[in-house]
């Protein structure tokens, strides 16, 4: 089966009606991205989608797709109409290909350390001998390839075995793959909390598929009379803002916060200050690492 893929160039806003308008009109798909992707004139994004709404590229490019039978040119009418406004375009016929194995082919194993790899269910490791966390993409945020997981999975890999930590927390566990890592990598006592349902049922899932037993469950549950050696929150600056006492009351030794952009990082290290003695240990593409002891 072939499909028709309409391609236009327009601002942001344009860009997010313009989704909305052909989903109403039947398209099979409606994508947005950078107009410049793969150039210098790129432009990267890092925001906070619950604080900013326009939190897409400035210029950008919406690909719908339809199939192949549709009448391409009664469907546009509709759309300018809806929109109010003129736009140009282009199509292009897009022959039916292996949708999944294109999918898989995106997804490589990612190397961490040496000595240890995320790799996808249907990629071997590239060194057997290394610790490796079998992790496919799905719904829940996390596979290693951003640089906020990216740096809390090199900490794990790098510290572990030099700390005596017995009790592990990850806070705000996404897909889990923090919290696998850190068992696979010794520690002896890991539990992770989400309030997202999806995201403690891809935990379980992907633990049980690690063959690894670990404590997946809603923040609710967690009791304040529990402190944890080392606690990871690789979540986003503004709800670190919100739980840093909560944060603060569950860490026994060390807090290693993520998801905060180099702008954010002196504000954090300001508020953490106030329970740790508060270090950047790290930074990668515009995020940084920030390693919170607890002070005695």
């Amino acid at each position: 089966m072939s499909f028709k893929q309409l391609i236009i160039n327009t601002n942001w806003q344009q860009a997010d009606k313009l989704s909305d308008i052909f989903l109403e009109l039947n398209a099979l798909s409606v994508s947005i991205e950078d107009q410049f992707e793969g150039t210098d004139l790129e432009q990267e994004i890092f925001t906070e989608p619950e604080l900013d709404n326009s939190n897409l590229w400035e210029n950008s490019k919406v690909i719908i797709l339809f199939n192949n039978e549709v009448e391409i040119e009664p469907i546009i009418i509709k759309a300018k109409h809806l929109l109010g406004n003129d736009f140009k375009y282009t199509t292009e016929l897009i022959n039916n290909q292996n949708w999944v194995k294109l999918t898989q082919d995106q997804f490589n194993p990612i190397k961490i350390t040496d000595n240890f790899y995320i790799v996808p269910s249907w990629h071997l490791s590239p060194n057997l001998n290394a610790t490796s966390i079998i992790l496919d993409p799905g719904l829940a945020f996390g596979t290693g390839s951003h640089p906020t997981t990216f740096m809390c999975l090199e900490w794990l890999s790098f510290n572990l075995d030099k700390l005596p930590v017995s009790t592990i927390l990850d806070y705000g566990c996404g897909s889990g793959i923090l919290a696998i890592s850190a068992k696979k990598l010794g520690a002896k006592k890991v539990t992770g909390v989400d309030i997202d349902e999806q995201a403690i049922l891809a935990s379980n899932s992907n633990a049980k598929i690690n063959n690894v037993n670990i404590e997946f469950e809603f923040p609710k549950k967690l009791s304040n009379k529990i402190k944890y050696d080392i606690v990871i929150a690789n979540i986003l600056a503004n709800p670190l803002r919100i739980l840093a006492p909560i944060l603060a009351d569950l860490t026994g030794k060390i807090l290693l916060l993520s998801g905060i952009l180099d702008t954010q990082s002196d504000e954090l290290n300001k508020i953490y200050s106030q329970w740790f003695n508060v270090h950047e240990i790290n930074s990668k593409d515009g995020w940084v690492l920030l390693e919170c002891t607890k002070n005695n």
